[in-house]
């Protein structure tokens, strides 16, 4: 019977369950002030909230017994919602752009290709660097070897690399990531 119970009331971060909701029997009391005034009655703990005009708010059902605070709900809410607003702002979506070229690439082009890893490194991003092969190109995979090589000396100011490099297929790519400052 009490798992059923503590089921019913687990909740997420968003909803907690307040007042007349809370069907715990006995419950840990901490008031407006962060003070733990003890372990109470649900019924004497609804009392004191409603003598100092506040919401009984259940904090933690995982604990024996129940966690509950007295504070103005309102308030509380939008403190929660203002907090997870501000992490929402910090965190910073990692996309991962591809750039491709082939073996045997002009100076001019590589340039090119390498301005752009730049820019996409200087941004956050992560860089996926693919060499296509076609037909019986792919022999030449020691040239391949040697392009990679002059790209990661190339970038090695602005990123890091996963691995070497990895075949797959007629394609050859490495994920470059960059560098934490």
């Amino acid at each position: 019977m009490l798992e059923k119970s503590k089921q019913k009331n687990s909740f997420d971060k968003n909803k907690f369950i307040i007042n007349n909701k809370i069907s715990f029997p006995i419950v840990r009391i901490i008031d407006e002030n962060n003070y733990q005034l003890g372990i109470y009655k649900i019924e004497d703990a609804l009392k004191l909230a409603e003598e100092k005009n506040l919401d009984l708010v259940l904090i933690n059902d995982k604990t024996e017994p129940p966690v509950v605070r007295i504070i103005d709900y309102g308030k509380f809410k939008f403190a929660q919602e203002k907090k997870s607003r501000e992490a929402k702002k910090k965190q910073h979506q990692v996309t991962v752009k591809e750039i491709k070229m082939r073996y045997k690439i002009e100076d001019h082009d590589y340039q090119v290709r390498i301005n752009q890893a730049i820019k996409f490194l200087k941004l956050g991003n992560k860089v996926k660097i693919s060499l296509t092969f076609k037909g019986r190109e792919i022999q030449y995979i020691d040239l391949a070897e040697k392009l990679i090589e002059k790209i990661i000396h190339s970038l090695s100011s602005l990123a890091e690399h996963e691995k070497v490099f990895d075949k797959e297929g007629k394609n050859i790519y490495i994920m470059l990531l960059p560098k934490k400052t």
